[in-house]
């Protein structure tokens, strides 16, 4: 039986929609991946708890790593404590360490499980940092919490050094001394203002090409402690031109929500296999994992067709999440979460669930509808009722 329910437009309209019926797309088991593929992962508020929503962070521990786990189980790596967890948007320093070792604990019970987090200086008080040597002292403090756990880093960007650096110099010396000290190959993290207005100018300058020349500096400064970089700057143009300009084995990170399928397919450009090709670390892949799954069996296996024609109808419902303000994308991560049945609520750290409108949610169901991404169609359905409900449609 067709499932059907009435749906906000953009105009204010409400229209019928009715569910394409397409069975959800089922990764293939035993998967191996011929690109690493890390899913920045959201964490799931506990909204029993008895605390301020946005001013305090209470976190539903069982169902967050329950989550981490399903990724796992898809072949996925997690990224842990980054952006699409909230970090530095409510989630704060302690609970991120918490939310690592946990994380770090759960995969334990997952051979070969891939585990990277989020090392920054989001503890710092912004106001009061004044000098770069404030902003080393605090990556050293979050680098030796993580490590000590046995935890990877994925150096992220900065804010309070995007606030005292001065120019490239400043960035050089900090980026210097934090890849010196790192026990293994760490994850660099270049976060477009797009994403966090904080981080406008970052690498000491507003020209993209004049910071990527920086950036590259560095990493050719110290390619042995350089796993690779994530660029979130939603142009794939320049991340094919510095893709093609890292050292040899630095891999680039794709973190472009707009552009991923073609960039993790890849040019071919080049001897030098990293440089025709992104890996990837993408806060998308929380929200499509099934098809991000299967779709990178595929190309392990040489289909590139099938490939895309999995991947390729998850991009409009990628950048429909990820729209202007971008910041925002969390809440339609957390809504697809949601719809499938991975947590039992629509309830998020900082009351952030409010961040999105109900038409943008109305979209964000019609395209993963069309991307074959809702895994219990009547569940999703019935979900998006009680929304519809609680806003004055039924």
């Amino acid at each position: 039986m067709a499932i059907s329910l009435p749906l906000p437009t953009a105009s204010g309209a409400i229209e019928a929609y009715t569910l394409r019926g397409s069975a959800p797309v089922k990764p293939a088991p035993s998967l191996t991946f011929n690109r690493i593929a890390y899913s920045a992962a959201h964490v799931v508020a506990d909204p029993r708890a008895a605390i301020d929503p946005w001013l305090q962070c209470a976190i539903d521990w069982d169902a967050t790593i329950a989550y981490r786990q399903r990724l796992w189980s898809l072949g996925l790596g997690v990224a842990e404590a980054m952006d699409t967890a909230q970090r530095g948007m409510g989630l704060d320093w302690p609970t991120s360490l918490e939310l690592i070792r946990r994380s770090l604990d759960a995969a334990k019970d997952h051979p070969g499980a891939l585990v990277a987090s989020g090392c920054g200086t989001d503890h710092l008080v912004l106001e009061n940092v004044k000098t770069v040597d404030e902003v080393i002292a605090g990556y050293e403090e979050q680098m030796a919490a993580i490590e000590k756990l046995g935890g990877r880093l994925i150096v992220m960007a900065s804010r309070a050094l995007a606030r005292v650096a001065k120019g490239p110099a400043d960035y050089e010396r900090v980026y210097g001394r934090v890849l010196s000290q790192a026990r293994q190959p760490v994850v660099l993290h270049w976060l477009g203002d797009m994403f966090d207005p904080a981080l406008s100018g970052y690498w000491g300058t507003r020209d993209l090409d004049a910071a990527m020349d920086t950036a590259l500096g560095i990493i050719a400064a110290h390619a042995g402690k350089v796993d690779g970089i994530k660029i979130s700057l939603l142009d794939k143009d320049k991340e094919i031109a510095m893709r093609r300009r890292l050292p040899a084995g630095v891999r680039m990170y794709t973190g472009d929500d707009f552009n991923y399928a073609e960039l993790i397919a890849g040019d071919g450009w080049g001897s030098e296999p990293t440089h025709g090709k992104s890996d990837a670390l993408l806060g998308i892949f929380d929200a499509i994992a099934p098809a991000a799954s299967a779709a990178l069996g595929e190309l392990a296996r040489g289909n590139t067709r099938q490939f895309h024609d999995i991947l390729g109808p998850t991009v409009p419902l990628s950048r429909h999440i990820f729209a202007a303000p971008t910041r925002f994308y969390k809440t339609g991560v957390v809504f697809m979460a949601w719809l499938n049945g991975h947590q039992s609520h629509f309830s998020m750290v900082g009351g952030q669930q409010s961040t999105r409108s109900l038409p943008h949610l109305a979209e964000l169901f019609r395209l993963a509808d069309a991307a074959n991404l809702l895994e219990q169609p009547e569940l999703a359905a019935r979900r998006m009722k009680t929304l519809l409900a609680l806003h004055g449609i039924e």
